[in-house]
This record gives C-alpha cells, structure tokens and sequence, in this order.
C-alpha cells in the first residue's frame, strides 16, 4: 500500500481490520500516503492476529489507535501524534507482543502516563527527533528494552528519581542502551543528581562522550569528562546549600527577633486579652447588660499596706453607702486564679486606686495589677483614664516606671498628707475621683 492511497483516503477505512482478518497477511505498509486518521470502530478494533509488522510513517496522522496484541512491529515514525498520544494510547491492549516502536519526527512534548502500559516484550523504542523534556511518563513495564533512542530533543536531564530507578533495574537484565545525542544537557547544580546518576551508569548511554552540556554561563561543553563536571558542580552545591541556609537561618532570626520584640512590647496586651478571653462569659454578661458596675474602685496595694487599707481607706470610703471597694483580701473568689480574681476585679470596677509605694514598685502582682487596668482602660473601656494614683511614700521620679510617670504628668494622682486638716480634703478628693 506504499504510495497507493495519497491521493484516495485521508481517512482509513474503519473496516480496515476487517478486510485483513478476511486474509493471513502478516505485513502491512502504508507508508507515505495522505492517512490523518488510522482506528478501529466497537466492532472492527482488534488487529488480526496474523498481523505482525504495520507500518504507517510518513503520513499526516493525527490521531492512530487499534488493538494491536499480537502485532510485532509498529512504525509511526513522521506524523502529528504529539498532541493525541500527549492524553492518549496508541492501543488499549492490556498486553502485547511488540518487539519494536517508532514514533520520532512526531512533534512529541509529552506522552501519556500508560503510553508504554502492557509493553513487557518491547525491546526498542524510538523517540528521536520529537521535543521531549524530560521523561514524565511510566516506564516500569518496560522490562525487556534494550534499545530506547531520545536523540534529538529537548532533555536537560531526568527529574524523576523514580524513572532513573526503573531504568538502572531494567538495565540488570536487558542490557538497556539509551541515546540522549544531540539533546543539550544542564551542567547546572539543579542537574547535579541527575549527572551523578548519569557518571553511575555511564555504560548506559551510546556515545556519551559525544553529548553536549550547557553550564552556568551558558557555554556548552562536551561531557567528556563527567566527574570533573561534577566535582565542580558539588563544589558550587555545596556553597549554594551553604548559602541557602545561611540566608534561611537570618530570616528565621529576623522573625523570631521580630517577634519576640512584638510579643514584649505588646505583652500585656496580650495577656490582658488572654485573661478577659479565658473567662469572658462570667465577666461580660453584667457588664454589657448595665452601664453600672459592682465596685466603684479596685484597691492596688502591696501587703506592707495592708493596714492602711484595712484602717484608713475602707472605714473613710466606704462609710459613705454609697461607695463599694473591691479589696483582694476580702472580695477576691476563694479557689479561683489570683489572675483571673484580679481581672474580673478590675474589669467590675468603675476605677482602679493604686497605693503607690517602694514595696508595691517592687511587687511583681502589684504591677500586674497595675498593667492589666491599663489596658482596661485602653481596650475595654475606650481609652478612658480608670486609674487614680495615691504616694503613699515619698518617691523620686527616677524611681518610677515610664507608665506611672504618664499618669502623673495627667494629674491622675495625689499625695496622701498623713495630717488631720490634709485628711478631710484627701478623702474628697479621693471620693470624687471615684464617683
């Protein structure tokens, strides 16, 4: 059929199959004829099995498929079945007989995954002059390939371990030979494994003294001496890596340093959110159903005040009925977290007292305390000033934390006269600070 059908059929018959099984023939050629599509019906598919070499190259296929089990040798070398065997097979068979395959000069890019799917007797497969990249289809079932030609195309290497892996195991029992002529190679360190593996099975490839490799700058050299390639590739890996991890290593201190600088200047923010967040439901209901609050002021004292809470500061304010104190040592909840006693405190306070002293400078809970109405006042109750200051002691402002000093440049504070006639106008002002 050479030449016999350029100018009568564009299409093949797809009674084609049927009109052989009608015959023993075992070779078909229609080479060089004008086919742009080749395949069988639901009822006319299967090639005959006397069938054993079909030859369609040099036509204008598109698209070509047929069961083919029993079929030998199958050329389809110089047609347009890039795009079609990209999604496609060129046969359904779960197993066949094919000994050899041509499909170069295809305008190949990539293959179907299961293109070579059922091929365990196939000893050569030729995919020259097409423009593969790499080899991204399986070629696990090729167990008896000994001849696979990829000249001329577009490999820069093989990215898959796992294909590198199937061909070093097929090459134990078949002899595989691999021709990668003609396909300019990357010498660059993202190749690096796959030159290794290459130096490694170097038997494996035809004429690889003959193959060109592009390195770093672009010039191309010959792979004539594959370990020196690589010691220099190593060499530049090793510092790339080293590189990596340098510049990974400063981000990730620049990110903790960053941080942990934002977690320290917004830290009692965060806890004053974690407290209000951890016990929010037996703290806002009564809040946000009245604008009234169970205390009118929250006393911040150290212990070393505790008498002048208990015998100056209760007796004077709270002799008015009106007013009502909120003292950890007497309206804290027994058994609850003092943290949680002392943000509930603050938070059913309408203002919060300090007693300012040496003692409550250095107490570590009188600053909390102290921290977390500051932050009432800032996030829950609308940067409004709850915070009244009372110098117990005579302090210098050096000795004074930054916060505090803010407040008493606002004038939220006063001095305690400890005098009979300084009393009477202390305790107003300290009344009218609270109402």
């Amino acid at each position: 059929m050479t030449n016999s059908v350029r100018d009568v059929y564009s299409f093949m018959p797809q009674y084609f199959s049927l009109l052989l099984s009608k015959t023993q023939i075992e070779e078909i050629y229609a080479d060089n004829n004008n086919f742009v599509e080749a395949f069988g019906n639901e009822e006319f598919f299967m090639l005959h099995s006397t069938l054993k070499v079909c030859d369609f190259a040099n036509n204008r296929l598109l698209k070509f498929h047929f069961g083919m089990p029993f079929l030998l040798t199958l050329n389809l070398r110089n047609n347009s079945l890039g795009v079609y065997l990209s999604k496609n097979r060129y046969t359904n068979s779960s197993k066949t007989y094919l000994r050899e395959v041509d499909l170069s000069f295809n305008s190949i890019q990539d293959l179907s995954f299961t293109v070579f799917h059922g091929h365990v007797n196939t000893i050569k497969i030729n995919l020259s002059n097409n423009k593969i990249s790499d080899l991204t289809f399986d070629i696990s079932h090729l167990i008896s390939l000994e001849n696979r030609d990829l000249s001329c195309n577009n490999i820069n290497g093989i990215t898959s371990q796992k294909s590198m892996d199937t061909l070093h195991k097929i090459s134990k029992t078949s002899k595989l030979k691999i021709d990668l002529s003609n396909n300019l190679l990357k010498c660059k360190c993202q190749n690096l494994h796959f030159l290794q593996w290459m130096e490694a099975n170097l038997d494996m490839f035809i004429n690889s003294n003959n193959y060109i490799c592009q390195v770093d700058n672009n010039d191309v050299v010959h792979l004539t001496n594959v370990q020196e390639i690589i010691k220099q590739l190593e060499k530049e890996y090793s510092s790339y890596t080293m590189l990596i991890i340098c510049i990974t290593m400063g981000i990730i201190t620049a990110c903790i340093t960053l941080a942990a600088g934002l977690m320290f200047r917004f830290r009692w923010r965060l806890r004053y959110l974690y407290y209000m967040t951890s016990h929010k439901y037996n703290v806002l209901k009564n809040i946000q159903s009245s604008d009234t609050y169970k205390y009118d002021a929250f006393i911040l004292y150290a212990n070393e005040e505790t008498d002048f809470v208990v015998n100056e500061i209760i007796p004077n304010l709270e002799s008015d009925d009106n007013i009502k104190l909120c003292v950890h040592q007497r309206d804290f909840v027994p058994e609850e977290e003092i943290t949680h006693n002392i943000t509930n405190g603050i938070h059913q306070s309408r203002r919060t007292i300090c007693i300012l002293t040496r003692s409550f400078l250095d107490s570590y809970y009188c600053m909390f305390e102290f921290n977390m109405a500051r932050m009432e006042s800032i996030y829950s109750r609308d940067s409004q000033n709850i915070l009244f200051l009372i110098f117990f002691e005579q302090l210098r402002p050096k000795d004074l934390p930054l916060i505090i000093l803010e407040l008493v440049h606002s004038q939220s504070y006063i001095e305690y006269p400890n005098d009979e006639q300084g009393n009477v106008v202390f305790w107003g002002k300290i009344k009218d600070a609270i109402a």
